[in-house]
């Protein structure tokens, strides 16, 4: 696009009310998005500046710049984001202002109801990183789900959906937010009646995009209460159960020859082989190209 209104039309389209405010004459803006499951990925670039309000965006917005510059005012605070720059825009329910001058960068949009799939009540505190190295690990993953994963595995659910749990993992670790110095709540549910409850649920659905969110409503608790069950019952959390869980039924796929090894594990959620062949080797003591060959 190369004009300001284009501009505005698609940005409006993409985070929603946003008003910009002057702007550089001949400009040029290229905006890319991508859907994967219920994670976006946008990137921005272009000769371009300008300065935009945006009422809020409803969602949380990762980014980092890889060149140009990028600024954002929310609750009184200014952020400058240079290249290497890793950031949360602003919380999802503060408005903002942004400026941007000559920008390449990346996003990631997110809902809150994905965020809470993987932790409970969680309120990010801060839009920097915790660390520099937090910095790094979160766009290596970023780029790694984005460029490598996602596109080669968009039509296996769960693949995708271990992709999504994974980035917010990431995404929890990366920034500032009240998951990290919690302690945990609800001790008294973590009992073994709890657990029996939790394991039903995960046996009758692991062919489904399951949640840590879904297994604790399922067993009547909430999640902190069913991680510290499991760890206390199980010595592992509820979601390693569910991938051991998916691993036996993948043994019976390839038991029955349904499929290939890299078919059948990217329909029990692997999105690399390697991965699968070493998970499945620890559990039965042979590949899984041996049983395939031998069913």
């Amino acid at each position: 696009m190369t004009d300001l209104a284009a501009a505005h039309e698609v940005l409006s389209a993409a985070y929603g009310r946003i008003r910009l405010d002057g702007g550089r004459d001949r400009s040029l803006m290229r905006m890319t998005s991508r859907m994967f499951g219920r994670v976006r990925f946008d990137r921005v670039g272009g000769r371009i500046g300008f300065k935009a309000t945006a009422e809020p965006l409803h969602n949380y917005v990762f980014g980092y710049v890889e060149s140009g510059r990028v600024r954002h005012s929310s609750d009184g605070e200014d952020r400058v984001w240079l290249p290497g720059d890793v950031f949360l825009s602003a919380p999802p329910d503060r408005p903002l202002v942004a400026a941007i001058e000559d920008p390449e960068a990346s996003a990631i949009v997110l809902s809150q109801a994905v965020v809470d799939e993987v932790a409970d009540n969680v309120r990010f505190e801060g839009c920097r990183p915790i660390s520099p190295r937090a910095a790094a690990a979160w766009r290596s993953t970023c780029l790694h789900l984005r460029d490598e994963v996602l596109p080669l595995f968009e039509e296996h659910p769960l693949v995708v959906a271990n992709a999504t749990r994974l980035l917010v993992a990431t995404t929890l670790a990366a920034f500032p937010n009240n998951t990290l110095n919690e302690a945990v709540a609800d001790r008294r549910d973590a009992h073994p009646q709890t657990v029996r409850r939790a394991i039903a649920f995960i046996e009758d659905n692991a062919a489904k995009d399951v949640t840590a969110a879904d297994i604790a409503h399922a067993a009547h608790v909430s999640i902190r209460a069913i991680q510290l069950a499991f760890r206390r019952h199980l010595d592992m959390t509820p979601m390693a159960y569910l991938r051991r869980v998916r691993l036996s039924c993948a043994d019976a796929d390839l038991r029955t020859a349904n499929g290939s090894v890299t078919a059948i594990a990217a329909r029990w959620g692997y999105a690399r082989p390697g991965v699968f062949a070493a998970h499945y080797r620890a559990a039965y003591g042979v590949l899984p190209s041996q049983t395939l060959r031998s069913g």
